[in-house]
Formats: C-alpha cells, sequence, structure tokens
C-alpha cells in the first residue's frame, strides 16, 4: 500500500533524473488515516488550548485549499510562562542542495565537489542520537501542512505558543497566526515510567508519544530480560527514523496496511557524507535484537532511496510490507524476513547480509539484488518465496523528452563491473539461493548480468536454484540460465537444499524467535 506523499515528493515527479539519486517521486494511492483533524478557529492541531499534548508532537493546519511551502517566513515556538523562544524555523534557509530529491548536478566531478563543499549547517537540519540530518521543517499532504519541530525542544509540563508569520505558506487564505490567535497547548506533566517495558504510538495525541522517533528514543539502550515493545496505532506517520545503538526491542504496528511510516529521502537530498547512510527513510544502525512486525515503511522519493536500512545482529522483519525505489533494503549483518512484500525500482536487495527470507515476495522494475556478500557468511536466500517482474520503466528515465521512459530486465541477482575506474572492487564471495519458489516475468537467464570471468574470479560466488514454478506452480525451464548459476538436484544436492532450508545454518547458528 502506498500512502500519501508529501508535495515536495510529488514536485519530484516531474523532474527527477537517474537512480544515483536522481528522481521524480512515485505514484500516489489512496493514504491510511492521518491524525483526525480538530475543527477550530484556526483548524489546527494540537487544538487551541489542549491539554495532556505529547511533547514529541508535530504541529499541522487543515486547508480547504492547498497553500505552497513559502520560500521565506519564519515559524516560532515560545514557552509561555518564561517568555523565551524555544524553537524557530526559518524558511529563508533551503531544505537541501536538492530540495525535490532531483541532483542539481550531472557530473561525478561535480558531485565529488558538492561533497566536499557540503554543510549540514548551510541547510535545514535534525540531530537524531546525534548524527545530523538534512530535513523537511514543513511538508504539504493533501489538504494538511505538517511542522516538524527540532527533537527535544518541547518538555514535559509547559504550555508553548505557535507563532508564523504569513509568508510562511502562500495561498490556502493564510494569513499568518500571531499571538493574539491563541494558538496554545499545553503537554503531559510527566514521561512514561522509567521501568514500563511496553509504550503507545498514536498519532492522533492518544498513546504515549505521537511520533515513532519520540518512543524509540524513549525506549531502553537495551532490555535483555523482557524485550521493550512499541505499539504503533493506526495512521499515517511523516517521520525520518533512526535507531542506533539500542537493542531488544520490538516494533509492532496494528495493521500491516493502516501503520504507513514513510518519508520523502534519498542520497540527493541527503548527501553522501561519512557513515551512516542518511539517505533511508527508516534506519535500523548498529542494533541487536530488534523485531519490526505489523505495518508499513515507504520512501516517497525515488533514485537511491532505501525505505529499509538494516545494519545489525538478529533482526526480524515479519509481516511488513516496505516501499522503495533503488536499494529499497539495503542489508549489513544477520537478518530473518518473513511473510513480508518489498517493491523497488531496481537493486531492491542491496544485499551485504546473512538475510534468511521465508514467503516473502519481491517486486521490482529492474535487477530484484545486488549481492555483495563478504567472505566467511552466507548470504541472500529465500525459501518459498516470490519474485515478480513489474513490466514497468524504470522512473527516472520517464522525462518529458522521453515519457516512455526505459523498460529492463529484472534478473535474480547481478555482479557488474562497478563501472569504469570505480574504487568498489567486485564481490568474489556473493551468495544467492533461491528455494521453492515462484518467479513471475523472469527471463530465461535469470541471472546477471556478471562481469566475465577474464577480469572477475567466478569461483567464489555461490548463485543456485532449485525447484523454481512460474505463477501457475509449474517448473520453469532452467536450460538457459546464466552459467554462473548451479541448478540443484533433488537427490545429488539433498544435503545442500537441506541446509539451506536451515535458518540456523544460513545465520551463523542463529535460530530467530518471531514475537
Amino acid at each position: 500500500m502506498k500512502s500519501v506523499f508529501s508535495a515536495l515528493a510529488l514536485i519530484a515527479a516531474a523532474s527527477l533524473v537517474g537512480c544515483s539519486g536522481e528522481a521524480p517521486s512515485q505514484e500516489t494511492a489512496a493514504p491510511a488515516e492521518a491524525p483526525a483533524k480538530t475543527q477550530t478557529a484556526l483548524d489546527v492541531f494540537p487544538a487551541m488550548g489542549a491539554t495532556g499534548v505529547n511533547p514529541d508532537t508535530h504541529l499541522f493546519l487543515d486547508f480547504e485549499t492547498l497553500p505552497e511551502i513559502g520560500s521565506s517566513g519564519l515559524i516560532e515556538i515560545r514557552d509561555v510562562d518564561s517568555g523565551k523562544t524555544v524553537d524557530q524555523i526559518d524558511l529563508s534557509i533551503p531544505f537541501s542542495p536538492n530540495p525535490t530529491g532531483r541532483q542539481s548536478v550531472s557530473t561525478e566531478a561535480e558531485r565529488r565537489a558538492l561533497a566536499e563543499g557540503f554543510q549540514h549547517s548551510d541547510y535545514q537540519f535534525i540531530t537524531i542520537s546525534g548524527v545530523d540530518f538534512l530535513y523537511h521543517p514543513v511538508l504539504v499532504q493533501n489538504d494538511r501542512v505538517q511542522i516538524d519541530l527540532h527533537p527535544g525542544v518541547l518538555g514535559y509540563g509547559r504550555t508553548y505558543q505557535v507563532i508564523m508569520s504569513p509568508d510562511t505558506l502562500i495561498g490556502g487564505d493564510f494569513g499568518g497566526i500571531t499571538a493574539d490567535d491563541g494558538w496554545t497547548f499545553t503537554t503531559k506533566t510527566e514521561a512514561p515510567s522509567a521501568d514500563t517495558d511496553r509504550v503507545v504510538v498514536a498519532a492522533d495525541g492518544s498513546g504515549d508519544f505521537n511520533t515513532l522517533q519520540g518512543a524509540l528514543d524513549f525506549a531502553p539502550d537495551a532490555s535483555p530480560d523482557t524485550p521493550f515493545e512499541i505499539f504503533i496505532r493506526n495512521g499515517v506517520y511523516e517521520e525520518l527514523i533512526f535507531l542506533t545503538e539500542k537493542s531488544d526491542i520490538v516494533v509492532r504496528g496494528e495493521s500491516r496496511d493502516g501503520v504507513v511510516v514513510g518519508y520523502p529521502n534519498n542520497s540527493a537530498f541527503n548527501p553522501p557524507q561519512p557513515a551512516p547512510s542518511r539517505r533511508p527513510a527508516f534506519t535500523l544502525y548498529n542494533v541487536e535484537d530488534v523485531q519490526l512486525s505489523d505495518f508499513t515503511i515507504e520512501n516517497q522519493f525515488i533514485g537511491q532511496a532505501e525505505a529499509l536500512l538494516i545494519r545489525g545482529k538478529r533482526v526480524v522483519v515479519d509481516n511488513m510490507q516496505l516501499n522503495g525505489s533503488g536499494d529499497a533494503l539495503t542489508t549489513y549483518g544477520s537478518i530473518y524476513m518473513q511473510d513480508t512484500e518489498l517493491t523497488g525500482d531496481g537493486d531492491t536487495i542491496l544485499a551485504y547480509a546473512s538475510l534468511y527470507c521465508l514467503r516473502c515476495t519481491i517486486k521490482s522494475k529492474g535487477p530484484f539484488t545486488w549481492t555483495r556478500t563478504p567472505d566467511g557468511q552466507h548470504g541472500n536466500v529465500f525459501i518459498a518465496s516470490r519474485f515478480v517482474r513489474v513490466n514497468e520503466p524504470l522512473p527516472w528515465t520517464v522525462t518529458a523528452e522521453n515519457p516512455e521512459g526505459r523498460i529492463v530486465d529484472a534478473n535474480l541477482a547481478r555482479l557488474p563491473r562497478n563501472g569504469p575506474g570505480s574504487s568498489a572492487p567486485n564481490f568474489p564471495h556473493a551468495e544467492m539461493v533461491i528455494i521453492d519458489s515462484t518467479l513471475v516475468g523472469i527471463s530465461e537467464e535469470g541471472w546477471g548480468p556478471v562481469e566475465p570471468p577474464e577480469t572477475f574470479d567466478w569461483s567464489g560466488v555461490n548463485f543456485m536454484e532449485f525447484n523454481s514454478v512460474d505463477a501457475d506452480g509449474n517448473p520453469i525451464d532452467q536450460s538457459g540460465r546464466h552459467p554462473i548459476v548451479k541448478i540443484l538436484d533433488a537427490d545429488a544436492d539433498a544435503e545442500v537444499i537441506a541446509n539451506y532450508r536451515s535458518p540456523a545454518y544460513v545465520l551463523d547458528g542463529w535460530t530467530p524467535d518471531v514475537r
């Protein structure tokens, strides 16, 4: 399911150019339910005079006519009792060197120059767990404007006033908000108990937190006896998520389609910087024993635009919907994924992890995986899963000059030479194993391209396939497969097949416990 897109994502749809961060936005579809509108004179959330507000709240304004985000203007949050300004958003500061997700430069030299001269302080940015990200302080979705304050500026037991200059929003009959308009609200008196093992996130403010990031920040660093659970009620959560250096957390949605966590982000909006990567919508970074269950994650930009990036040990992805673009799921560490659907536009899994997938569906317009398994570990293993080629053009190839775009083969795994003069080596230990799976729209060759053996040693590559069937359940003729692929035999390779059907074999002894 696709949620509502921000106005910035819609602008990008007309003009993005390349999968290396130059991209138009994806197509919109029916959203999950957003926070309930509050009918006041100003039609705002939190409502004028509201009490018991969570300090992590976004601010919302509702309009009958959709306004545009101003290129100037000031949003100010004041503590009513002290009179001090606790947060300020100056819209004359650009959101990004590429605010629509479109790359403003075209050559590699220009990209390097941009990266060398890039500083977060020149743009709108927030700091999450010590990491700076460019962000959208104002987003427009349908008839609603969302304002994201800087993390941590609101405290418990305080009353705040919102003031917005008239040039903050253009159109929509917006004339600004002054102190006389009386948009004030009071936060809850205290945070949840420090010894609680479960909190609730609700976009309408009825839970312990309004945002998932607020709940993740509250979660303890570790809770090995009883995993800390974050329950997300149905709603749309348009926010950038970054969880790092924590363990023993279960994040569970009320329903897979009803909870949508998403953000417009990619490598053009957040230019490459030293690790961690800042281009995903949702990042798990250096985590252990974390489980995601029963909700949707999506990236609303295209290009190099992950829905989810995982760098962690013993991470479970259960009954999830992941919608990204290029590198839609990037993986490091050890990951168990079951009953999950992943959609992407090419290199849909950028794969460094030991990843075991059971009953998963992968839909892709371009190559399903770029498998980069390090030496000494297993790679991608798919059991009873489904690969569906989406016969549509790569979205970044659809332009005014070429409205039909370019359609490409969507092969199962590829190992190309990474461009002339590239400093990135190829990946001689890449592993991709597909067993008892359904393949729809896959070419006869099925795999590749692979750098030729004259320049790349194939001997350590482990691409294997067994018992693949088509959409009707009929066995697929594998006689034309790429020569690097080994077609397993039920009798001769019985032990190999049995081994790869075992998660513990693939995941270095870990037998996942899905909670």
